[in-house]
């Protein structure tokens, strides 16, 4: 794997500085399946060129997490036109991933990518939960005849057999979706963002405690407020502090093996969404290495 200096991969971390490496960043910029806004393809890019305006210290831990987190960027290569070439190569990344004992964190790129990610995973560790930060279900079994479209991306996953799902803040569905789930309760739980006020927190913990997890984010989970620059934009959706509440009890109480943030469609003139992105990469790292 070829990686950029510290100075140009995320965080833009000066060159003099040597870290052990305990994290990985793969910037995934696959963008096959869009069916509203397109610009996905652009997100890993603006991700990391706004990482480097995010302060490294962190005042919630009092110091620069960046120096026990050590994290590496992959040089951005060629994504296969294919996408089932496509999801291999992002197969490929995390499995090296694993080898070398990193944590990985993929920066997509269109949703269809996380059926990519979880691979190596799902080969690796008996059971694996997907933690699904998302305003849309994505489980249709295909949608505009592509069976590994963004709206099926939770059904590709699902695929695997000895893989469950917990989905956060869900609130547009199709009917065949709704068939889905309710054929399938063993294996999927869904917090609906309709019913946040009553959300049984006691009852999210035991669904992730102690279990292998995998995070995969949605930046369409968060309220279209806040992040318009995606390409399906829903209302009624998450805030910046109550996300982060519920990505620290996940890795309180979880062993989060893997994650991936997507959707992120940038918009030309408004870094504040890139940024917002950025940091909230820097705090899943921040909470992976730091949390006791």
């Amino acid at each position: 794997m070829k990686y950029l200096s510290n100075k140009n991969g995320f965080l833009g971390i000066d060159n003099k500085f040597d870290i052990k490496q305990k994290s990985i960043i793969i910037p995934f910029g696959l963008e096959k399946t869009v069916s509203y806004g397109g610009g996905t393809k652009n997100g890993p890019k603006e991700i990391i060129k706004a990482s480097h305006q995010v302060e490294l210290y962190d005042e919630e831990f009092n110091c620069e997490p960046f120096k026990l987190i050590g994290v590496k960027t992959i040089e951005p290569f060629k994504i296969n036109k294919n996408i089932n070439k496509a999801l291999k190569q992002v197969s490929f990344l995390n499995q090296k991933s694993i080898e070398k004992n990193l944590f990985p964190l993929t920066l997509g790129g269109e949703h269809s990518i996380t059926a990519g990610c979880i691979e190596p995973f799902v080969k690796n560790y008996k059971n694996v939960t997907i933690l699904q930060f998302d305003a849309h279900a994505d489980l249709r079994n295909s949608y505009n005849n592509q069976k590994y479209s963004h709206a099926s991306a939770m059904r590709r996953c699902l695929d695997f057999k000895n893989v469950n799902l917990v989905s956060i803040g869900i609130r547009n569905v199709s009917k065949e979706e709704v068939l889905f789930l309710k054929k399938n309760t063993s294996r999927i739980k869904v917090f609906w963002a309709k019913d946040q006020k009553k959300w049984n927190l006691k009852n999210f913990k035991k669904l992730i405690k102690n279990k292998n997890v995998y995070l995969t984010f949605d930046v369409d989970s968060l309220d279209s407020s806040i992040m318009p620059a995606t390409g399906t934009p829903e209302p009624g959706g998450l805030f910046w502090y109550e996300t982060l509440g519920l990505i620290k009890t996940i890795f309180k109480n979880a062993n989060i093996i893997g994650a991936d943030i997507n959707e992120l469609a940038p918009i030309k003139g408004f870094n504040s969404y890139n940024f917002l992105v950025a940091k909230l990469a820097y705090k899943i790292l921040t909470y992976k290495f730091l949390l006791k």
